[in-house]
Protein backbone atom coordinates (compact mmCIF):
# COMPACT_ATOMS: atom_id res chain seq x y z
CA UNK A 1 0.00 0.00 0.00
CA UNK A 2 1.40 3.44 -0.64
CA UNK A 3 1.98 6.10 1.61
CA UNK A 4 -0.99 8.26 -0.38
CA UNK A 5 -3.43 5.18 0.61
CA UNK A 6 -1.93 5.00 4.35
CA UNK A 7 -2.89 8.74 4.44
CA UNK A 8 -6.35 8.40 3.24
CA UNK A 9 -7.76 5.50 5.39
CA UNK A 10 -5.86 7.21 8.55
CA UNK A 11 -7.92 10.17 7.40
CA UNK A 12 -11.14 7.99 6.50
CA UNK A 13 -11.15 6.41 9.72
CA UNK A 14 -10.64 9.27 12.03
CA UNK A 15 -13.83 10.36 10.80
CA UNK A 16 -15.28 12.77 7.23
CA UNK A 17 -17.41 14.14 9.44
CA UNK A 18 -15.65 15.96 11.02
CA UNK A 19 -14.31 17.97 7.74
CA UNK A 20 -17.75 17.86 7.01
CA UNK A 21 -18.59 19.64 9.80
CA UNK A 22 -15.85 22.12 9.44
CA UNK A 23 -17.09 22.81 5.55
CA UNK A 24 -13.93 21.76 4.59
CA UNK A 25 -14.02 19.02 2.03
CA UNK A 26 -11.99 16.03 1.28
CA UNK A 27 -9.19 16.96 -1.44
CA UNK A 28 -8.73 13.43 -2.57
CA UNK A 29 -10.60 10.80 -4.36
CA UNK A 30 -11.94 8.18 -1.60
CA UNK A 31 -10.43 4.77 -2.32
CA UNK A 32 -11.97 2.73 -4.52
CA UNK A 33 -14.04 6.04 -5.78
CA UNK A 34 -15.58 5.24 -9.37
CA UNK A 35 -14.47 6.93 -12.13
CA UNK A 36 -17.00 9.29 -12.64
CA UNK A 37 -16.55 10.31 -8.89
CA UNK A 38 -13.06 11.64 -9.60
CA UNK A 39 -14.55 14.50 -12.01
CA UNK A 40 -17.45 16.12 -10.38
CA UNK A 41 -15.31 18.79 -8.97
CA UNK A 42 -12.64 21.11 -9.53
CA UNK A 43 -9.29 20.66 -7.62
CA UNK A 44 -9.24 22.45 -4.77
CA UNK A 45 -7.03 25.60 -4.44
CA UNK A 46 -3.24 24.31 -3.63
CA UNK A 47 0.38 25.72 -3.93
CA UNK A 48 1.56 24.83 -7.12
CA UNK A 49 0.46 25.75 -10.15
CA UNK A 50 -0.71 22.24 -12.60
CA UNK A 51 -0.80 22.58 -16.20
CA UNK A 52 -1.00 19.83 -18.52
CA UNK A 53 0.46 18.93 -21.61
CA UNK A 54 -0.82 18.57 -24.58
CA UNK A 55 0.59 15.84 -27.09
CA UNK A 56 -1.62 12.97 -25.27
CA UNK A 57 -5.06 14.63 -25.90
CA UNK A 58 -3.90 15.11 -29.70
CA UNK A 59 -7.33 13.91 -31.21
CA UNK A 60 -9.37 16.47 -29.30
CA UNK A 61 -9.16 19.92 -30.92
CA UNK A 62 -6.92 22.55 -29.07
CA UNK A 63 -10.28 25.26 -28.02
CA UNK A 64 -11.92 21.97 -26.54
CA UNK A 65 -9.18 21.05 -24.69
CA UNK A 66 -8.44 24.43 -23.35
CA UNK A 67 -11.90 25.03 -22.65
CA UNK A 68 -12.35 21.76 -20.63
CA UNK A 69 -9.26 22.28 -19.07
CA UNK A 70 -9.86 25.36 -18.00
CA UNK A 71 -13.00 24.92 -16.12
CA UNK A 72 -11.21 21.56 -14.30
CA UNK A 73 -8.68 23.91 -12.88
CA UNK A 74 -6.06 24.07 -14.79
CA UNK A 75 -3.61 26.94 -14.77
CA UNK A 76 -2.26 26.32 -17.60
CA UNK A 77 -1.23 24.13 -21.22
CA UNK A 78 2.60 22.36 -22.12
CA UNK A 79 3.87 22.24 -25.36
CA UNK A 80 2.43 24.09 -28.07
CA UNK A 81 3.86 25.33 -31.28
CA UNK A 82 4.30 28.70 -32.07
CA UNK A 83 0.86 28.76 -33.86
CA UNK A 84 -0.68 27.27 -31.51
CA UNK A 85 0.07 29.92 -28.60
CA UNK A 86 -2.95 32.52 -29.87
CA UNK A 87 -5.25 29.32 -29.91
CA UNK A 88 -4.51 29.03 -26.07
CA UNK A 89 -4.36 32.86 -25.69
CA UNK A 90 -7.68 33.23 -27.21
CA UNK A 91 -9.03 30.21 -24.58
CA UNK A 92 -8.00 32.20 -21.79
CA UNK A 93 -5.10 29.64 -21.02
CA UNK A 94 -1.53 30.42 -20.50
CA UNK A 95 1.45 28.24 -22.45
CA UNK A 96 3.59 27.16 -19.30
CA UNK A 97 5.58 25.77 -22.01
CA UNK A 98 6.03 26.06 -25.93
CA UNK A 99 8.46 24.78 -28.84
CA UNK A 100 10.27 27.01 -30.49
CA UNK A 101 9.81 25.56 -33.98
CA UNK A 102 8.10 22.66 -35.78
CA UNK A 103 10.61 20.08 -37.51
CA UNK A 104 12.16 17.07 -37.26
CA UNK A 105 14.34 14.82 -34.29
CA UNK A 106 13.75 17.49 -31.87
CA UNK A 107 15.09 14.94 -29.21
CA UNK A 108 18.10 13.37 -30.94
CA UNK A 109 19.45 17.18 -32.30
CA UNK A 110 20.43 19.06 -28.83
CA UNK A 111 23.25 21.21 -27.82
CA UNK A 112 25.81 18.32 -26.88
CA UNK A 113 26.74 18.20 -30.94
CA UNK A 114 28.45 21.76 -31.52
CA UNK A 115 26.75 20.93 -35.23
CA UNK A 116 23.80 21.74 -33.75
CA UNK A 117 24.23 25.15 -32.32
CA UNK A 118 23.52 27.13 -35.45
CA UNK A 119 20.17 25.67 -36.02
CA UNK A 120 18.94 25.57 -32.40
CA UNK A 121 20.04 29.10 -31.85
CA UNK A 122 18.76 30.29 -34.71
CA UNK A 123 15.39 28.94 -33.53
CA UNK A 124 15.45 30.56 -29.96
CA UNK A 125 16.81 33.82 -31.36
CA UNK A 126 13.43 33.79 -33.41
CA UNK A 127 11.28 32.21 -30.79
CA UNK A 128 12.32 33.91 -27.79
CA UNK A 129 10.90 37.70 -28.71
CA UNK A 130 8.00 36.18 -29.80
CA UNK A 131 7.18 34.03 -27.16
CA UNK A 132 7.79 37.48 -24.64
CA UNK A 133 5.21 38.92 -26.75
CA UNK A 134 2.91 36.09 -26.31
CA UNK A 135 3.14 35.88 -22.57
CA UNK A 136 4.73 32.29 -23.17
CA UNK A 137 6.80 31.39 -19.76
CA UNK A 138 8.72 28.94 -21.09
CA UNK A 139 10.72 27.37 -24.33
CA UNK A 140 11.90 23.97 -24.12
CA UNK A 141 15.23 22.41 -25.74
CA UNK A 142 17.02 19.03 -25.37
CA UNK A 143 20.27 17.94 -24.80
CA UNK A 144 20.28 15.54 -27.76
CA UNK A 145 21.31 12.55 -28.87
CA UNK A 146 25.30 10.69 -27.53
CA UNK A 147 27.55 11.40 -31.09
CA UNK A 148 30.08 9.14 -31.86
CA UNK A 149 33.74 10.85 -30.59
CA UNK A 150 31.97 13.31 -28.25
CA UNK A 151 32.31 11.88 -24.40
CA UNK A 152 30.27 13.11 -21.22
CA UNK A 153 32.48 15.98 -20.50
CA UNK A 154 33.00 17.04 -23.97
CA UNK A 155 28.98 17.04 -24.48
CA UNK A 156 28.74 18.98 -20.87
CA UNK A 157 31.33 21.95 -22.37
CA UNK A 158 29.33 21.88 -25.89
CA UNK A 159 26.08 21.97 -23.56
CA UNK A 160 27.34 25.09 -21.56
CA UNK A 161 28.71 26.88 -24.93
CA UNK A 162 25.21 26.66 -26.98
CA UNK A 163 23.45 27.37 -24.01
CA UNK A 164 25.82 30.31 -22.79
CA UNK A 165 25.24 32.00 -25.97
CA UNK A 166 21.09 32.38 -26.01
CA UNK A 167 21.12 33.28 -22.18
CA UNK A 168 21.52 36.68 -22.63
CA UNK A 169 18.88 37.11 -24.96
CA UNK A 170 16.38 34.61 -23.21
CA UNK A 171 16.63 37.17 -19.70
CA UNK A 172 16.00 40.38 -21.91
CA UNK A 173 12.93 38.58 -22.77
CA UNK A 174 12.01 37.28 -19.55
CA UNK A 175 11.40 33.54 -21.27
CA UNK A 176 13.18 30.61 -19.52
CA UNK A 177 15.12 27.85 -21.73
CA UNK A 178 14.32 24.42 -19.81
CA UNK A 179 16.44 21.65 -21.17
CA UNK A 180 15.10 18.34 -20.63
CA UNK A 181 15.94 15.17 -18.73
CA UNK A 182 14.84 12.12 -20.47
CA UNK A 183 15.27 8.48 -20.00
CA UNK A 184 17.55 6.45 -22.25
CA UNK A 185 16.42 3.01 -20.46
CA UNK A 186 13.26 2.90 -21.83
CA UNK A 187 11.48 5.66 -24.07
CA UNK A 188 14.84 7.88 -25.41
CA UNK A 189 17.63 5.50 -26.18
CA UNK A 190 20.46 6.89 -27.44
CA UNK A 191 19.75 10.35 -25.36
CA UNK A 192 22.85 12.13 -23.44
CA UNK A 193 20.77 14.32 -20.50
CA UNK A 194 20.01 11.03 -19.24
CA UNK A 195 20.76 11.53 -15.47
CA UNK A 196 20.20 14.57 -13.18
CA UNK A 197 23.67 15.29 -12.64
CA UNK A 198 24.84 15.92 -16.48
CA UNK A 199 22.04 18.57 -16.23
CA UNK A 200 22.68 19.88 -13.26
CA UNK A 201 26.60 20.14 -14.60
CA UNK A 202 25.35 21.98 -17.77
CA UNK A 203 23.33 24.60 -15.80
CA UNK A 204 25.93 25.47 -13.25
CA UNK A 205 27.63 25.97 -16.18
CA UNK A 206 25.36 28.35 -17.75
CA UNK A 207 24.39 30.18 -14.49
CA UNK A 208 21.67 31.83 -15.72
CA UNK A 209 18.23 32.58 -14.17
CA UNK A 210 16.49 31.78 -17.58
CA UNK A 211 18.23 28.77 -18.28
CA UNK A 212 16.87 25.65 -16.32
CA UNK A 213 16.26 22.23 -16.06
CA UNK A 214 12.96 20.65 -17.51
CA UNK A 215 12.79 17.21 -14.56
CA UNK A 216 10.71 14.97 -16.07
CA UNK A 217 9.68 12.78 -13.58
CA UNK A 218 8.99 9.80 -14.83
CA UNK A 219 12.24 9.85 -16.37
CA UNK A 220 14.52 9.99 -13.56
CA UNK A 221 12.13 7.41 -11.83
CA UNK A 222 13.32 5.33 -14.67
CA UNK A 223 17.26 6.04 -14.53
CA UNK A 224 18.08 6.76 -10.89
CA UNK A 225 15.10 6.83 -8.44
CA UNK A 226 15.76 8.97 -5.18
CA UNK A 227 12.91 11.68 -6.44
CA UNK A 228 12.50 13.50 -3.52
CA UNK A 229 16.04 14.17 -2.19
CA UNK A 230 17.19 15.24 -5.69
CA UNK A 231 14.49 17.56 -6.55
CA UNK A 232 15.70 19.42 -2.77
CA UNK A 233 19.41 18.80 -4.26
CA UNK A 234 18.92 20.71 -6.84
CA UNK A 235 15.55 22.83 -6.65
CA UNK A 236 17.76 25.96 -7.53
CA UNK A 237 18.49 24.32 -10.79
CA UNK A 238 15.14 23.10 -12.01
CA UNK A 239 12.15 25.76 -13.73
CA UNK A 240 9.50 23.01 -14.90
CA UNK A 241 8.19 19.61 -13.76
CA UNK A 242 6.72 16.83 -15.85
CA UNK A 243 5.22 13.93 -14.00
CA UNK A 244 3.41 10.68 -15.29
CA UNK A 245 2.89 6.87 -13.74
CA UNK A 246 6.12 4.48 -13.49
CA UNK A 247 5.73 2.12 -15.26
CA UNK A 248 3.89 2.81 -18.30
CA UNK A 249 3.11 6.34 -18.01
CA UNK A 250 -0.09 6.58 -17.45
CA UNK A 251 -2.30 8.12 -14.46
CA UNK A 252 -0.34 9.06 -10.90
CA UNK A 253 -2.60 7.40 -8.48
CA UNK A 254 -1.96 4.46 -6.98
CA UNK A 255 -1.54 1.72 -10.06
CA UNK A 256 1.99 2.55 -10.33
CA UNK A 257 5.29 2.92 -8.36
CA UNK A 258 5.11 6.38 -7.42
CA UNK A 259 3.66 8.42 -4.57
CA UNK A 260 2.56 11.97 -6.10
CA UNK A 261 1.06 13.79 -3.70
CA UNK A 262 4.23 13.09 -1.39
CA UNK A 263 6.28 14.04 -4.21
CA UNK A 264 4.09 17.65 -5.04
CA UNK A 265 3.77 18.42 -1.63
CA UNK A 266 8.29 18.35 -1.00
CA UNK A 267 8.15 20.63 -4.32
CA UNK A 268 5.63 23.43 -2.29
CA UNK A 269 7.43 22.91 0.46
CA UNK A 270 10.89 24.71 -1.81
CA UNK A 271 8.44 27.69 -2.56
CA UNK A 272 8.46 26.26 -6.51
CA UNK A 273 6.67 29.34 -8.02
CA UNK A 274 6.89 28.02 -11.17
CA UNK A 275 4.78 25.10 -13.17
CA UNK A 276 4.30 20.84 -12.48
CA UNK A 277 2.79 19.58 -16.09
CA UNK A 278 1.15 16.55 -16.18
CA UNK A 279 2.83 14.10 -18.72
CA UNK A 280 0.44 11.08 -18.91
CA UNK A 281 -1.25 8.94 -21.15
CA UNK A 282 -4.71 8.45 -19.69
CA UNK A 283 -5.79 4.57 -19.21
CA UNK A 284 -9.44 5.47 -18.58
CA UNK A 285 -12.33 5.89 -21.83
CA UNK A 286 -12.92 9.29 -20.66
CA UNK A 287 -9.24 10.94 -19.73
CA UNK A 288 -10.96 14.17 -18.15
CA UNK A 289 -11.33 12.13 -15.07
CA UNK A 290 -7.61 10.94 -14.96
CA UNK A 291 -6.90 14.59 -14.74
CA UNK A 292 -9.50 15.32 -12.46
CA UNK A 293 -8.01 12.88 -9.95
CA UNK A 294 -3.74 13.94 -10.78
CA UNK A 295 -5.45 17.48 -9.95
CA UNK A 296 -6.83 16.38 -6.55
CA UNK A 297 -3.47 14.51 -5.79
CA UNK A 298 -0.92 16.95 -6.60
CA UNK A 299 -3.10 20.00 -4.39
CA UNK A 300 -1.28 20.14 -1.62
Amino acid sequence: MSLFSRRELLVRSAGLGTLAATGIAHPFPAIGAPPAQLGENPAVPGRLKQSLCRWPYSKMSLPELCRRTKQMGFAAIDLLYPEEWSVAADAGVTVSMGYASRRDKFIATGFNDPANHALLLGELESALPHAAQARVTNLIAMFGNRVPGIDEPAAIANCVAGLAKIAPLAEKHGVTVCVELLNSKVDHPGYQGDHTAFGVAVMRGVNSPRVKLLYDIYHMQIMEGDVIRTIRDNISWIGHFHTGGVPGRHEINDSQELNYHAIAAAIADLNYQAYVAHEFVPTRSDPFLSLAEALRICTV
